[in-house]
């Protein structure tokens, strides 16, 4: 027969005291007020960035996108991608909505490389809601310089 003997702290659920615990299923609970995580996500763009010694490669997910709303900016080494999803009307006389579950909005997504991009190189391409963009670096020139000291 094991011994399963544990010594009591009446103050270890004191100690570990989280003032937020259970706020996220708290408002699970209430569907109607929209703020379950389930839509949180929806506004997200969801990249993969991968690399060689020559270039970035960048992977975003963006469905249901229309080429024409879709932007990218290129800063440096930041990067920018900007989606907006425009809510097409097409309701009847008589007809009401009983629930409207697709996302409409702006979606946006930055984020910085370790080396700066050549913009004048850089190419993207957008299909079947996957935008991906092809970023060389930036040379850095003919590299380290010695200085003599005089």
């Amino acid at each position: 027969m094991a011994n399963n003997l544990t010594r009591f702290d009446p103050f270890r659920d004191v100690a570990r005291f989280d003032a937020f615990r259970g706020f996220d299923d708290f408002f699970r609970n209430f569907p109607s007020l929209g703020l379950s995580s389930e839509i949180g996500d929806e506004g997200r763009i969801r990249v993969d960035v991968s690399e060689n010694d020559s270039a970035y490669a960048v992977r975003a997910e963006l469905p249901g996108m229309k080429k024409e709303d879709v932007k990218v900016t290129i800063d440096g080494n930041r990067v920018s991608i900007r989606a907006e999803r425009r809510q097409e009307s097409e309701e009847k006389e008589g007809d009401t909505v009983l629930r409207r579950e697709c996302y409409y909005g702006a979606q946006a997504r930055s984020f910085a490389l370790a080396n700066e991009i050549d913009e004048a190189s850089a190419t993207a391409s957008y299909e079947d809601g996957i935008l991906t963009l092809h970023l060389p670096k930036k040379s850095k020139g003919a590299g380290a310089t010695t200085l003599a000291i005089k």
